[in-house]
């Protein structure tokens, strides 16, 4: 049975992974960083705190986390607010399920981000609770960021189905005891392992449909 449903926000709503690894790439090369391949898929799903600071530590800029985190974070308001990379049919995925369960989002994106995406896609209305990783002690796989939406949404995680994209998002919401139906990432697809771990995959937005996550519970 499932009582609530909790969306991540990058790669379900928003095709957003490369826009975060440019903004950060462009801004590492700039300052003189030690840009490398695996930058990308090691931050996927930490808190702005943890990559600001990875930024800092292993690409080797020399500004302070909190000044990296809010350049990048500025860089993509901008991206955004010129043109927001919804995914197709994300925006009917939420007002089709906010019709049947209410809605919670567990993201690692900025709280203005957050914001700011759901303002311009029209859907603030229909999230009863939103929550930022750097609102919790850890962010993604750890599970903080999915219990503080379930707390939040008033509800047992082990009767709310999430709504996931990446290999770490998927284990963030399995280890919180939530239902996983995964839209695997097209540009940094969760393994084997991951994917195992999901209760139902779909292809598309579109396939995120009532029946498609109550089969999840």
């Amino acid at each position: 049975m499932i009582d609530a449903v909790v969306f991540d926000l990058d790669g379900v709503l928003l095709d957003s992974e490369q826009v975060w690894d440019d903004a950060r790439e462009q801004l590492a090369r700039e300052r003189g960083g030690r840009w490398h391949d695996r930058a990308q898929r090691d931050m996927m799903g930490m808190s702005s705190l943890e990559w600001s600071r990875y930024m800092h530590d292993t690409i080797g800029l020399t500004d302070e986390p909190a000044e990296i985190s809010r350049e990048v974070v500025r860089r993509l308001a901008s991206h955004y607010r010129e043109r927001l990379p919804a995914i197709p049919g994300a925006r009917e995925a939420v007002e089709r399920l906010a019709a049947r369960w209410p809605l919670g989002l567990a993201s690692s994106s900025n709280r203005e981000l957050i914001d700011l995406t759901l303002d311009l896609l029209g859907v603030s209305d229909l999230f009863r609770a939103t929550v930022s990783s750097e609102e919790v002690a850890r962010g993604k796989p750890a599970p903080d960021v999915y219990l503080e939406a379930a707390r939040r949404l008033g509800v047992d995680p082990g009767r709310a189905a999430a709504i996931e994209d990446s290999h770490n998002g998927i284990l963030a919401a399995k280890a919180a005891g939530m239902r996983v139906v995964a839209l695997p990432n097209a540009h940094f697809p969760p393994d084997a392992e991951a994917l195992g771990a999901a209760d139902v995959v779909v292809k598309t937005a579109a396939e995120l449909t009532v029946d498609a996550v109550e089969s999840a519970g």
